[in-house]
């Protein structure tokens, strides 16, 4: 369980909350923007999340399982791998 809040906190510190804001809605799984989906690492840990969140009683189960759609899609292609940085894409995103 530690191995799993120190995989979630390396991979969550790299979306920083100005790159998280220029995302295009369409590259959240969850409703208000929550779980996002854009690269492969953060739609694993949306699958991950949602199974949680889903388990503790805070989503529905159809809820986690349209997020696993989605996170499903991300993980499926093979145009959207990891961002290591995404500050740098800020400016692929704003288009959106």
């Amino acid at each position: 369980m530690n191995h799993d809040k120190e995989l979630r906190k390396a991979f969550m510190a790299k979306l920083t909350p100005k790159a998280r804001k220029a995302l295009p809605a369409s590259d959240f799984a969850g409703p208000n923007r929550s779980y996002p989906v854009q690269d492969k690492s953060h739609a694993k840990l949306a699958k991950s999340g949602a199974s949680r969140a889903e388990h503790v009683g805070n989503i529905s189960k159809a809820t986690e399982k349209a997020i696993d759609r989605k996170a499903d899609k991300v993980l499926s292609k093979g145009g959207h791998h990891s961002i290591k940085n995404p500050e740098s894409h800020l400016g692929k995103l704003k288009h959106a």
